[in-house]
């Protein structure tokens, strides 16, 4: 329970008054030159505040925090833009440009960089037991470890130092493997390097025990009323969400005292949705009140009413696609061994108290005791205590054969022929239409997504799909009948808006006519009446090949595109002070 004086706040697993932590996050934000302002609040229960906070000049960078008071849920949206800067999280899915890719660093000072080889992996990259893991059938290759962000096969792999916490020995992990395989999963902040690790783990054991007690179907116990009412806060936030018509199971999910997490589940008798929420820490008490917050972040009460009912395909809820929905948004499959009365394992009243450094021992034993190896790496180049924590083979989020089948840097070889698409000559462009047919990429795939470019307020960037891109190319290259089939099932995904939707519409009555060997002079009146003049003589141009690439945005050294431009601008002030402090 949080204890007020006149000006303090002191909140249970904090090691500093409330007010000082945002005094002093507040204060380093600036310093960096980061203008971080709230710009919606949610308080949906009493003692349950939810924000949303982004920075003025880069809306991209943008996080969520919850608590039991504003100043506590704002303090939260901090922390995780906190970690999230100091993790280079922000960035991880984007290509950082030309001039930073070719820079002394590109992610960090202390980056190691690794040969790209057909031989296999290079040596000094990750530890044996990391390859244990992740080298079963030989899986992992040199070429999926380049990373999107640096983009530069021709400068090799880059990787970051981890310390093992088993021995204190540094392991060097391919940036490329933590951004595909661990996303944000083990990443935190705090007051001090402590705290923030007890959160890294705290989240880690979180989603890998929700992951285990969903895929294995278990049946966690309820935590008793006798003990709820000993956390007052709590019990009134829960009592207010069944006034309002929900069904709510708090339940200890620490798998008989060994794992600090706790699950309450809203059930919806109106729709018969169920919703899982699920928490950790070391100190019951932050663990289920940070489960309830986490149940109703970012969500009004009336919208609580979109989750899919419970299944008894436990199959379908182990899928690894339904988990990784959980992650992102817990809006997943739950089975309905989860809100069974029949628990399996006994309800344990557990707490683990003591200092920061004492919960963060504790939690390494847990994972050491169950034969993980843990690698942190500490941030603190911002002002404020970050770090990342990988525990290989428990924390990812992603399957290992993402490396293989939707690596994010998949797109590496399209890049720079697309941000000059006009400019292509015939060769280049069949070149470029072979290598997209050949990868296989679905044609509702986004392009920008797919080279790393953020298109912000480009509707040619922002709706520009590989269907698309192909049937442009097949235009340029004269293969019609082929145009004709993607324009066809481009018009049928609908995600076009109007202006665009019509002149694909018109470059396929065109094409038509023109593959049926009929003259479009000959159905002028209609087809004017239906696109216009300008429209028809746009779509004939190319069609004769007068004109290539219609809307095309050209972003050479990804000028122009201002929403990219306003995240490279925001990277380069956090690797000002990371060189710094180097």
């Amino acid at each position: 329970m949080a204890e007020t004086t006149p000006t303090k706040t002191r909140i249970p697993g904090k090691d500093l008054p409330l007010e000082e932590t945002l005094t002093f996050m507040q204060e380093q934000l600036q310093k960096k030159g980061f203008q971080v302002e709230a710009v919606s609040w949610l308080n949906p229960l009493p003692q349950v505040w939810s924000v949303h906070v982004q920075d003025k000049d880069c809306p991209q960078l943008f996080t969520n925090g919850k608590g039991r008071s504003a100043d506590a849920a704002l303090a939260s949206a901090l922390g995780e833009f906190f970690e999230r800067l100091s993790c280079n999280y922000f960035w991880a899915d984007f290509w950082l440009g030309p001039e930073i890719a070719a820079g002394e660093f590109v992610h960090y000072p202390q980056e190691r960089w690794f040969e790209v080889t057909p031989e296999g992996l290079p040596a000094g990259l990750l530890d044996a037991h990391c390859l244990e893991i992740y080298q079963q059938n030989q899986q992992l290759e040199a070429a999926n470890l380049v990373d999107i962000n640096s983009g530069s096969p021709q400068r090799g792999i880059c990787a970051l130092p981890f310390v093992r916490q088993a021995d204190q020995q540094t392991c060097y992990f391919p940036v490329n493997l933590i951004g595909n395989l661990y996303v944000s999963n083990g990443m935190a902040a705090g007051n001090n390097c402590w705290e923030a690790r007890v959160q890294a783990l705290s989240e880690i054991f979180e989603r890998a025990v929700k992951n285990h007690l969903l895929s294995e179907g278990l049946c966690p116990p309820r935590i008793p009323d006798s003990v709820l009412q000993q956390y007052p806060a709590v019990v009134e936030g829960l009592q207010a969400l069944e006034a309002a018509g929900f069904q709510v199971q708090a339940r200890d999910a620490s798998m008989g005292g060994r794992f600090p997490v706790i699950n309450i589940t809203l059930l919806n008798p109106e729709d018969g949705g169920c919703f899982a929420s699920f928490g950790a820490h070391p100190l019951f008490e932050v663990a289920l009140e940070r489960t309830l917050t986490e149940l109703v972040q970012g969500r009004a009460l009336d919208e609580l009413d979109v989750f899919p009912a419970p299944t008894m395909n436990l199959d379908e809820v182990a899928e690894p696609h339904n988990l990784e929905t959980h992650f992102i948004d817990s809006s997943g499959l739950v089975g309905w061994p989860l809100i069974g009365d029949q628990p399996d394992y006994e309800f344990v009243h557990w707490n683990f108290p003591g200092t920061s450094r004492e919960q963060f021992d504790w939690l390494i034993e847990q994972l050491h005791q169950e034969g993980h190896q843990v690698y942190l790496a500490d941030y603190d180049h911002l002002g404020v205590a970050a770090c990342r924590i990988l525990v290989p083979g428990f924390s990812e989020i992603y399957p290992l054969d993402d490396l293989t089948w939707d690596n994010n840097n998949q797109g590496l070889e399209l890049r720079d022929a697309l941000l000059e698409l006009p400019e292509l000559d015939r060769p280049q462009q069949a070149e470029l239409l072979d290598l997209l047919v050949d990868s296989g990429f679905n044609d509702q795939q986004p392009v920008a997504a797919l080279i790393g470019l953020a298109p912000g307020g480009s509707s040619f960037w922002k709706e520009l799909r590989v269907g698309e891109l192909k049937a442009m190319l097949c235009l340029a290259l004269g293969e019609l009948e082929s145009a004709l089939d993607l324009i066809n099932g481009l018009l049928l995904f609908g995600h076009l808006h109007q202006e665009r939707q019509k002149h694909y519409r018109c470059l396929a009555c065109l094409l038509e006519l023109q593959l049926a060997r009929a003259q479009p002079s000959d159905f002028m009146t209609s087809l004017e009446a239906y696109f216009g003049q300008q429209e028809i003589h746009q779509c004939l141009e190319l069609l004769e090949g007068k004109k290539t690439f219609h809307g095309f945005t050209p972003a050479p050294g990804l000028s122009g595109l201002q929403a990219h431009e306003r995240l490279l601008e925001a990277y380069r002030k956090v690797q000002h002070a990371k060189t710094a402090i180097h």
